[in-house]
């Protein structure tokens, strides 16, 4: 009897957890932030790192002070010269695009990002025809992204935290 009452209450704190990843969404009040390299070979993947890595940097420390998505909007505003100066060092053809942009469809970490033209600062290096990688600025994902060794189950417990405070 207690293995099936063990066996049951598993099965439906497995149902809750899957139920509950289906409900973990970017609300739409979200600024994402995508770099896209020129293309899929090493030099041009390992550009891409580079530039994300010092881009992040910046925005992160300037970012994670806004309380608010007008916060955030204004922040990156008033700092896309720094982002301008970050891609410029690095002698490449680029663009950079704040304002709304197309994301292809994604679930990382149990939290589903759905395709569609989202607010978001985009920079496209070259041909822009390469893997790209991204993330959520605001509310700040990408800063919990950072550290690697978070599990599913924390990560989404985290950036639901996260998604709740800034609704």
């Amino acid at each position: 009897m207690k293995k099936i009452i063990i066996g049951l209450f598993i099965v439906i704190v497995i149902s809750v957890g899957i139920n509950e990843k289906e409900h973990i969404l970017i609300p739409d009040n979200a600024i994402r932030f995508r770099i896209i390299a020129n293309s899929d070979n090493k030099e041009d993947q390992d550009l891409k790192k580079e530039i994300k890595k010092e881009v992040e940097d910046e925005l992160f420390k300037l970012v994670s002070e806004a309380s608010n998505i007008e916060q955030a909007r204004e922040i990156i505003n008033n700092n896309l010269d720094k982002v301008d100066n970050i891609v410029q060092k690095y002698n490449v053809n680029y663009d950079i695009s704040f304002g709304n942009n197309y994301f292809p469809d994604k679930i990382y970490k149990g939290i589903k990002y759905e395709k569609g033209n989202y607010e978001s600062l985009v920079i496209t290096l070259g041909n822009g025809l390469g893997h790209n990688w991204w993330c959520v600025l605001f509310p700040p994902l990408c800063l919990l992204d950072e550290n690697n060794n978070l599990e599913n189950a924390e990560y989404e417990f985290y950036a639901s935290k996260l998604i709740n405070k800034f609704k």
